[in-house]
């Protein structure tokens, strides 16, 4: 069983993950949080929350994104800006699908708030490629209550049925193979130059950790990493 139990950090924690889908760095980042009792920050959760509280950003953020439009790199950053400034990220944060292009990081690397951006520890989840592709096409999904399933890692009691509803299971669109193949190209084209634009930065500071074990082996190493850096 996975302890996270929050630890107090004797200095900053800021750090970011990288690793293709599937790789299982939201739940590790989530684990990584918790343990040092900072905030985990998507992007999608953070422009919600900029688009509910009605932030000058937010409302520029809002329009493009009920049009399903990608919200542009300046504006995207604009939001992580004010974001990080906010008093619960004064002892740290864990930056989860952030940043996602080599534009990103330059402009986050350079964005004006303070030591905010310094002091970062990037941490790069690998997996095997045939492995993700396990994960990812395996995830079934419940359209009645919404709740997930996986058909290997955690299968529902009866096949093709939902525990809780009793509703049939579908697999996503997103989900299915021939998706999940050109999410992780595009992983590979925009994404994946960002673990060498952080190699040849971080030094010391920027780790390969291998994420094809358990929840617990993968975390109890990226807990150490984190510990041994503050």
């Amino acid at each position: 069983m996975v302890d996270a139990s929050p630890k107090a950090a004797t200095s900053p924690a800021r750090v970011i993950f990288l690793g293709p889908p599937g790789a299982g760095k939201g739940t590790q980042a989530g684990l990584v949080a918790r343990h040092f009792g900072v905030p985990k920050i998507s992007t999608g959760d953070m422009l919600r929350e900029a688009i509910a509280q009605k932030t000058p950003l937010g409302l520029q953020a809002g329009p493009l994104m009920e049009e399903g439009r990608l919200v542009p790199d300046p504006l995207l950053i604009g939001i992580i800006t004010d974001r990080l400034a906010q008093a619960d990220c004064q002892a740290g944060y864990v930056l989860d699908g952030f940043p996602r292009t080599l534009a990103q990081a330059a402009g986050f690397g350079s964005m004006a708030v303070g030591r905010q951006s310094g002091g970062l520890l990037v941490l790069n989840v690998e997996v095997p490629r045939d492995e993700l592709l396990r994960r990812l096409s395996g995830r079934r999904w419940c359209p009645e209550c919404q709740a997930t399933f996986h058909v290997h890692n955690d299968p529902p009691k009866q096949p093709g049925i939902c525990d809780r509803c009793g509703a049939g299971l579908i697999q996503r669109e997103d989900d299915k193979e021939t998706a999940v193949t050109r999410r992780l190209q595009e992983y590979d084209e925009r994404t994946a130059p960002l673990i060498g634009y952080y190699q040849e930065r971080g030094g010391k500071a920027f780790h390969t950790v291998d994420g094809y074990r358990p929840v617990d082996t993968v975390f109890a190493e990226l807990k150490g990493i984190v510990e041994g850096a503050l």
